[in-house]
């Protein structure tokens, strides 16, 4: 409808009837209550007067050749135009089924004739007001409905600037887990171009000269410092080595100090008894130090898979992170992956003096917002690891229950005082020093489990803070 209908006296009505008595009878009722009235004496016009000037109401005869009322009426609901008019029937006709057929075509009302003036008049008023009312009403959903939008679109933006947030604070240890790799890069290519440049022309040469035994225990030595798969720690290592020594002097070798340490950056641990031999031939020293140099250049590529690899793992961790889903649609999603996610970007504050334990349980894919619940993650966790001032035991526990997926976040920091935890949820409260921490952290949080209809609760006693958020699985 095209009318505001503030003022009702001034509404435009459309009149249909062909008896030209009451057409006149009408126009002429309604004209002196001041409203603007528009007599048309069939349906075809009264279509066409519809669609070119809207009118407030429509009062429809039913009885009118060519097209009836129900026809026009139905008609004028087709329409985008005029759906919204309601219609009022007026007709001699006083059968229950015609009243029926009547509101089932789509009129608001049934006026029988002989009418009464003042039950028209009070009829009309009424469903202009209604309708008057309807207006307004649809003007403030839909005002609601912006500001829903907009406080949606504030609260994404927030939940990225929170992103950006976090990310900035992680930005120094995120450079030096990608440094570190490219400086080991950088020395294993170095060592690959060395061995490269002073070794393997010689090789022909070298292998001619060396006898069918060398040659064998030659092979030996690169067959077994190329195939250990056991990382050990330097502690671990040392402990081998002081072996080696021992079984070595044990054997009469000389230099048994040096020869332990070769053979420990070779990764030949074990069955030293074998090599006791080679030890003893007059060319060894040539033959065990160019395998040493064979197996040093299968080290430095080895070093540099795990640096791409590792590089590689925080440059996909950093761009998942950073990444921002406009269209905030659900997509299926395993979140370990999102979780192990934030962990890779935290590596450089967890290996300093963070224990990480992970009791994952077995966690079917569910629709979510993933880039939302990396944010939760992101927060829980630190918050965990400032709880316990980057020294402690964080312990992740996963599981389905029943319906629900918990994912459950604990510390064992100093813990949070029994005052204090009903306000953590609050917008801007924080207990962080001033420059630490903007208090909207666990405000957004709670807001995406919010978004994804589940649950956040926390329990907290000193020495033990869990976070344990709850998501239903559809």
């Amino acid at each position: 409808m095209t009318s505001t209908l503030q003022n009702t006296n001034r509404a435009n009505i459309l009149v249909v009837d062909d008896t030209p008595q009451n057409l006149r009878l009408l126009a002429e009722i309604l004209s002196n209550q001041g409203y603007q009235v528009r007599p048309v004496p069939n349906g075809k016009l009264a279509l066409s007067a519809a669609q070119k000037m809207p009118p407030d109401i429509v009062l429809l005869d039913i009885m009118m050749p060519d097209m009836d009322g129900y026809e026009v009426c139905q008609r004028l609901k087709d329409s985008e135009v005029t759906k919204d008019i309601p219609v009022i029937f007026i007709s001699a006709i006083n059968d229950v089924m015609d009243k029926v057929k009547a509101f089932a075509v789509g009129g608001v009302d049934f006026i029988t004739k002989p009418f009464q003036v003042e039950e028209v008049l009070a009829r009309i008023e009424t469903h202009l007001k209604i309708c008057s009312l309807q207006q307004s009403l649809q003007e403030k959903n839909q005002d609601l409905a912006t500001a829903i939008y907009q406080l949606q679109a504030t609260q994404e933006h927030l939940i990225q600037s929170e992103k950006m947030a976090a990310l900035g604070q992680l930005i120094a240890g995120i450079a030096h887990e990608i440094n570190t790799p490219l400086g080991i890069i950088g020395s294993s290519i170095d060592n690959i171009s060395n061995f490269w440049d002073e070794n393997l022309e010689k090789m022909p040469q070298f292998f001619q000269q060396l006898s069918e035994e060398s040659q064998a225990c030659f092979l030996a030595l690169l067959h077994r410092s190329t195939n250990h798969e056991t990382l050990f720690t330097s502690r671990e290592k040392r402990k081998i080595k002081q072996q080696l020594r021992n079984e070595l002097m044990a054997g009469g070798i000389e230099n048994a100090e040096e020869i332990a340490d070769s053979l420990v950056d070779m990764e030949i641990y074990d069955r030293i008894e074998e090599l006791l031999p080679f030890f003893k031939l007059p060319d060894w020293e040539v033959v065990f130090n160019t395998a040493y140099q064979f197996a040093s250049f299968k080290k430095s590529i080895s070093l540099i898979q795990r640096a791409t690899a590792k590089s590689g793992k925080v440059v996909f961790a950093l761009k998942s992170y950073a990444h921002f889903d406009s269209k905030q649609e659900k997509v299926q999603a395993n979140l370990h992956d999102g979780i192990e996610m934030v962990l890779t970007l935290y590596q450089n504050q967890l290996k300093h003096g963070i224990e990480v334990v992970k009791n994952y349980g077995d966690l079917p894919k569910i629709m979510c917002y993933p880039d939302d619940l990396n944010q939760v993650w992101t927060n829980l966790i630190h918050n965990a690891l400032q709880a316990m001032d980057y020294k402690g035991i964080l312990t992740i526990e996963t599981k389905q229950q029943e319906s629900d997926l918990v994912l459950k976040f604990t510390d064992d920091g100093k813990g949070i005082p029994p005052e204090v935890i009903p306000k953590i949820f609050h917008p801007f409260f924080t207990t962080k020093s001033a420059g630490e921490g903007s208090g909207l952290g666990l405000d957004i949080v709670r807001k995406i489990v919010d978004k994804h209809e589940g649950t956040i609760a926390v329990e907290s006693v000193p020495g033990q803070t869990s976070f344990t958020v709850s998501l239903p699985i559809y």
